[in-house]
C-alpha cells in the first residue's frame, strides 16, 4: 500500500522504514526538511508540503500523523480536512486525548473522510521489534488498512500462545487489535501508558531501597553495598518481575551504575493525568496510577535515585530526554 507519513521524528521516521521494510510506499513529510532528506536517501518518497504528500497518493489516499498530542496534531487534522478528499483516511498514531479523536472523527465524518487513532507503543525500539497497536475506528476502514497494521505489529515473535485463545481473534496474538470506535484505540493506549507509570515507579522504589542499604544511618552489621547491576540481571532471569522494563533498569545499571547522567527530574506526556480523569469520572479508585503520576510531580522539585531510574527507563524505551533544568 501507499501511505503518507506526516512527522518523521525518532517515532515518524521508523514507522516510515518499518512500513518501507515491508513493501510499501511510504510519501514522507516533515516540517524540517532535513528530516525528509534522510528518510529519501532511504528509499521515502519526499514531500515538501501536505499538499505534495497528498498529490503523490492514490486514493484511497492515506495520512498518518506521527506528531505530539495538542496544537501540532490538531492543526494538522484541520489542514487534512481541507485537502483530503471523501474516503481518504486520517489515522492519527501519536498520544491524542481520547475525546480529541471523537470530536475530530465527527468533524472528518461531515466531510466523508475516515478518522482512525492508533495507540502506538514500542518507542524507538519498534522499527526492530515492531510496534503494539490499539486501533479505534470504523470496522470496514481499520480491515482495508490491516496490511498496514500487521506490517507494523510484531507478529507471534517468540512468546508462548496463551491457552483457550482458539477460534478467537488472532489479532491480539500478532499485537495489534481493534479496540472499538474512534477514541477507543487512544482510550485503551492512555490507561496502559498509566499502567507504565505504576511498573517503572515500583521499580524505581525498589531499586532506591536496595541502594539505600549501605546507608550509614543503618547499624554496621544490616548494611549491605549491593550490586544494582547484578540484582537487575538475576532479576530477568525467571522472576516473577521480569519485563521489559526490567530489561531497561539493568541495561542502564550496567552502563552507569549510578545513573550519573540523569538529574532524576521526571517528565510526563499527559497520559498520566488523563487515566487518573478518567479514574474519576468512572469514580474506579487508582491508587498506584495517581501516587507514580504524583511522584513525577514531586521529582522536579527534588531528585532521588529512583528519580534517575525512571529517567533512564524513560530514555531506554523511548529516547525521552529529561527536561531542562530551570
Amino acid at each position: 500500500m501507499r501511505i503518507a507519513v506526516i512527522g518523521l521524528g525518532r517515532m515518524g521516521a521508523n514507522i516510515a522504514r518499518r512500513l518501507m521494510h515491508g513493501g510499501h510506499q511510504v510519501v514522507g513529510f516533515d516540517r524540517n526538511p532535513d528530516n525528509v532528506r534522510t528518510l529519501a536517501v532511504e528509499g521515502t518518497i519526499a514531500a515538501g508540503s501536505l499538499e505534495e504528500a497528498a498529490a503523490k497518493l492514490e486514493a484511497p489516499r492515506i495520512f498518518w500523523i506521527m506528531l505530539p498530542a495538542g496544537p501540532a496534531t490538531e492543526d494538522t487534522v484541520a489542514a487534512l480536512r481541507l485537502i483530503a478528499q471523501a474516503g481518504d483516511v486520517v489515522i492519527d498514531g501519536g498520544n491524542s486525548f481520547f475525546k480529541d479523536d471523537i470530536r475530530r472523527s465527527r468533524e472528518c465524518r461531515e466531510q466523508g473522510i475516515h478518522y482512525v487513532d492508533v495507540g502506538t507503543s514500542g518507542g524507538v525500539w519498534g522499527l526492530e521489534r515492531g510496534y503494539c497497536l490499539m486501533i479505534g475506528g470504523e470496522t470496514q476502514v481499520v480491515e482495508m488498512l490491516d496490511p498496514i497494521f500487521n506490517t507494523l505489529a510484531p507478529g507471534y515473535g517468540t512468546a508462548a500462545r496463551t491457552p483457550d485463545r482458539d477460534g478467537r481473534d488472532d489479532r491480539a496474538e500478532r499485537g495489534y487489535i481493534h479496540a472499538g470506535p474512534a477514541g477507543a484505540g487512544h482510550f485503551v493506549k492512555m490507561i496502559h501508558n498509566g499502567i507504565e507509570y505504576g511498573l517503572m515507579q515500583a521499580y524505581a522504589e525498589g531499586f532506591d531501597i536496595l541502594r539505600g542499604r549501605a546507608s550509614n544511618n543503618l547499624p554496621q552489621d544490616e548494611r549491605f553495598d549491593l550490586n544494582l547491576p547484578d540484582i537487575a540481571e538475576v532479576w530477568r532471569r525467571g522472576s516473577v518481575i521480569s519485563s521489559w522494563l526490567l530489561d531497561l533498569c539493568a541495561l542502564e545499571l550496567a552502563r552507569d551504575h549510578g545513573l550519573d547522567q540523569f538529574s532524576g527530574k521526571v517528565a510526563d506526556s499527559g497520559e498520566g493525568q488523563w487515566t487518573v480523569d478518567a479514574a474519576m469520572e468512572e469514580a474506579v479508585p487508582a491508587n498506584v496510577l495517581t501516587t507514580a503520576l504524583f511522584a513525577r510531580y514531586r521529582s522536579r522539585m527534588e531528585q532521588s535515585f529512583a528519580d534517575k531510574l525512571l529517567s533512564a527507563m524513560r530514555f531506554g524505551f523511548g529516547g525521552h530526554v529529561e527536561p531542562p533544568k530551570a
